[in-house]
């Protein structure tokens, strides 16, 4: 008898589908993967979620889950089965929700601005075959342009402007010179097998950077190793070995932290400032706007307005957590690590009151 399989509701096109899927495959637990028609939302993700968002698991008991973090959480704690994604050194750990976070809630500024700005006309095709696969490629393309322009519409939601596309441009390269650097001595982030931080990344660096045309081709040309590290990371390949012993950090990812120090965290801190404002006078578990305000964010010496997203405060917090957790003598190394990279005071980076998700949204705890 067959075992019960997880069912994955998404689309290639989709950024933390991506994720969620590499993931699954990595696990090797039994799953199907379910493309996201709009049979689907309309059966599945509306009735269930109540709201247009992939990916949405279902469980073999029938639960539904929604956001790529909870899929592998709860596919971590089901299964069971050794090693886990996630380190068990705790700045190891640490620094693998760092990356989540730059993952997640940073690299989409590159991975929006590429693929609307440089791969507009594939992607509506691509939109239009996941959401009708029955129709032409005709009516897909107009079926794909109306969906997608919601999406293109959020490049200056993210802070993808005119004044900033230099910026975001010129930042991704030198990250891919960076994480190619990594790659010339470690298979993985962590060493020989890949983590959560390496199933992160591949969300933008698939579903984005790589499968859309012209961007691939700046991935291939600029990065071949890190087009590499991508399809062994999307097929869920296991790794020939262990992450690295000791709870080291590689001197090869401090480069890249240092990036996320330079650009993210002064965005992180405005809008942290603009949820405490707010949060002062929220209600207990009331629902947390989706943007509090405008924030201006810079790259590369390129600065233009964003709107203050409140999502990555929950990917913030869960850093926070892990330091918050560790004994004094792991938090003094963290501390370094920190002052290495140019993150002094990132634990105080804390929200004033706890975030969760409750009914697949962000909520105050």
């Amino acid at each position: 008898m067959s075992q019960p399989e997880y069912k994955l509701y998404g689309a290639e096109v989709s950024y933390f589908t991506a994720k969620a899927r590499a993931y699954l495959r990595w696990r090797g637990v039994p799953f199907e993967a379910v493309n996201a028609t709009r049979d689907v939302y309309q059966s599945v993700i509306m009735p269930n979620v109540g709201w247009p968002v992939i990916p949405v698991m279902k469980t073999p008991d029938g639960k539904i889950v929604q956001d790529s973090a909870d899929i592998i959480k709860t596919v971590e704690e089901e299964a069971g089965l050794s090693p886990s994604v996630l380190p068990q050194g705790p700045l190891q750990r640490f620094v693998s929700e760092l990356i989540h976070l730059f993952a997640d809630e940073w690299l989409v500024l590159p991975a929006m601005h590429y693929r609307w700005t440089y791969n507009e006309d594939w992607a509506y095709g691509e939109f239009g075959k996941m959401s009708a696969p029955d129709k032409s490629p005709e009516e897909q393309f107009k079926i794909g342009a109306a969906n997608g322009e919601r999406f293109k519409g959020a490049l200056p939601v993210l802070g993808v402007h005119p004044e900033t596309i230099p910026g975001i441009e010129a930042s991704y390269q030198a990250f891919l010179d960076e994480f190619s650097a990594h790659l010339t001595h470690h298979a993985y982030v962590f060493g020989g097998r890949p983590s959560l931080a390496d199933f992160a990344l591949i969300g933008p660096l698939y579903a984005h950077l790589w499968r859309d045309p012209k961007s691939r081709d700046i991935m291939e040309a600029r990065a071949p190793k890190v087009a590499d590290w991508v399809h062994r990371v999307n097929a869920g390949e296991q790794g020939e070995g262990e992450l690295l012993p000791d709870d080291q950090i590689p001197d090869t990812l401090i480069p890249i932290l240092a990036r996320q120090a330079r650009e993210q965290y002064p965005a992180l801190r405005q809008t942290l400032a603009l949820f405490d404002n707010w949060a002062a006078t929220a209600e207990a578990e009331s629902a947390v706007p989706r943007a509090l305000g405008q924030i201006k964010a810079e790259i590369e010496g390129h600065t233009g307005p964003a709107a203050a997203r409140s999502f990555p405060l929950y990917r913030l917090q869960a850093a926070i957590d892990v330091f918050d957790a560790m004994g004094p003598d792991d938090q003094q190394k963290t501390k370094a690590l920190l002052d290495r990279i140019g993150g002094q005071g990132f634990e105080s980076l804390k929200p004033s009151k706890r975030l969760t998700r409750r009914n697949y949204r962000l909520a105050l705890a």
